[in-house]
């Protein structure tokens, strides 16, 4: 983190002190008292279960510079000398606006990434591209809100040339914010989906959503999208340079040919460049266009872009396949769609395995449409000819009616796992559902 005075912190979150005690060295931004240490800024935020505002004073007994709160909810006698108490009127809006300045300390080139499913391996990919010219700093697990994309930035110094930032959302406004804390000069739309339509109420909402990490965009910046998408392709150029990117088709800018799917990574040419992308699954083959797009714009030569691609670090819980005992098990536990559901089917049957099984579980957010869309998750496995799909959770008769009399429900996961220890056959399973459900509990007792 590059050096921030007392003053720049109290004007860039339009605070007062409450105590000064001279100018101290702040080495990082923290909102968990649990990991002050020295040379900490704290910001006290507060949620519906907790206040941060009450343990600001043990930020300080921890070797905290200094604090920022919007409430006294401590004894500020008992932390004379410790250091230093900034109060605001939202310590939320404080944590996104010192974002934002800092950012502007920073001489680097920012890369905003969003959408309803891929942002992650689309982040990991463009990362990796970029890795083979650059020194680059990408969002590491979940760090894609109002709270872990400032943190994400407070993390960036002027070591590094391109930062590749992950953007999320559950509601209008909040890409918005995002966007004004990392000022992105590249920002990418993976797909918009049915993620958050229960608060959205229309795809239309969740496209006017994601194209909110265009505020503040001009001509020196940068849209990629992917044109496959039926509302992305609807985005026409405005006054700054949108990028679509798809297959075979001559109206993408950017377009993938000779595409091949293989078992563990995908193969495609562009330009008659060829390249490879250890990801799996044909968004795989949309998420490396995406990526090369970045490449482009950032000067990166095709060679090395592709060279960039074998430095791939995928994040954990995202199409990780497993192998034991010649079964194979793939986690795709981290979150859940309609769109990432049928994505990890399709990379399902692409294995070619004589016997395929999902495990699934509830898409959460999806609103009046959540008993259609797992339906519809049902009659699509069906389709692609899964035999037999396992389920728990509120939605299992809506999985059992679209995939028909293959569907084994089961009151708890522990079920599941003991059903499936027990098959006598060899097997290539999908284990997939939405974070809360904690279906990597299945997969751990299965590997």
């Amino acid at each position: 983190m590059e050096n921030l005075s007392f003053n720049e912190i109290l004007e860039a979150v339009n605070g007062r002190y409450l105590e000064y005690n001279g100018e101290r060295k702040i080495t990082y931004v923290e909102t968990d008292t649990r990991k002050i240490k020295e040379g900490a800024l704290f910001i006290a935020l507060k949620g519906e279960n907790f206040n941060g505002n009450k343990f600001a004073d043990v930020a300080l007994e921890n070797g905290a510079s200094a604090v920022i709160i919007d409430e006294i909810a401590f004894d500020v006698l008992k932390t004379k000398g410790l250091g230093n108490i900034i109060i605001v009127e939202d310590t939320r809006k404080a944590l996104l606006d010192l974002a934002a300045y800092y950012r502007r300390k920073l001489d680097i080139k920012v890369v905003g990434i969003t959408g309803s499913t891929g942002k992650t391996s689309t982040k990991d990919l463009v990362a990796a591209a970029l890795s083979s010219k650059y020194k680059v700093f990408k969002t590491k697990g979940n760090f894609n809100n109002e709270v872990g994309v400032p943190l994400m930035i407070f993390s960036i110094d002027n070591s590094y040339d391109i930062a590749v930032l992950e953007m999320g959302m559950s509601n209008l406004g909040e890409i918005e914010r995002l966007a004004l804390a990392g000022k992105p000069d590249i920002a990418v739309i993976t797909n918009v989906g049915m993620s958050h339509i229960e608060n959205l109420k229309t795809r239309e909402n969740i496209l006017k959503a994601k194209m909110e990490i265009t505020t503040g965009f001009n001509k020196e910046n940068v849209l990629i999208i992917n044109g496959e998408n039926d509302l992305l392709k609807t985005i026409s150029r405005k006054d700054y340079e949108v990028i679509k990117i798809g297959a075979d088709d001559d109206y993408y800018d950017i377009k993938a040919k000779d595409i091949k799917i293989c078992e563990d990574s995908v193969e495609f040419t562009v330009d008659e460049s060829s390249f490879l992308v250890e990801q799996l699954g044909y968004h795989s083959v949309l998420n490396g266009l995406l990526a090369i797009a970045v490449g482009r714009k950032l000067g990166l030569s095709d060679k090395e872009i592709n060279k960039g691609f074998k430095n791939i670090e995928s994040t954990s819980m995202r199409l990780d396949v497993k192998e034991k005992n010649n079964n194979i098990i793939i986690n795709d536990t981290y979150n859940a769609s309609p769109d990432s559901m049928k994505a990890g089917i399709d990379v399902l049957m692409n294995l070619k395995k004589s016997y395929n099984i999902i495990i699934v579980g509830d898409m959460r957010e999806l609103g009046d449409e959540s008993y259609n869309a797992h339906k519809n998750v049902g009659e699509y496995a069906k389709e692609k000819g899964i035999d037999l799909l396992l389920t728990t959770g509120e939605y299992s008769r809506a999985y059992k009616d679209g995939f028909g009399e293959s569907t084994v429900v089961f009151e708890d996961k522990e079920s599941i796992v003991n059903y499936v220890k027990a098959l006598d056959k060899n097997y290539a399973v999908l284990v997939k559902a939405s974070r809360g459900s904690k279906f990597e509990e299945i997969v751990n007792n299965l590997i």
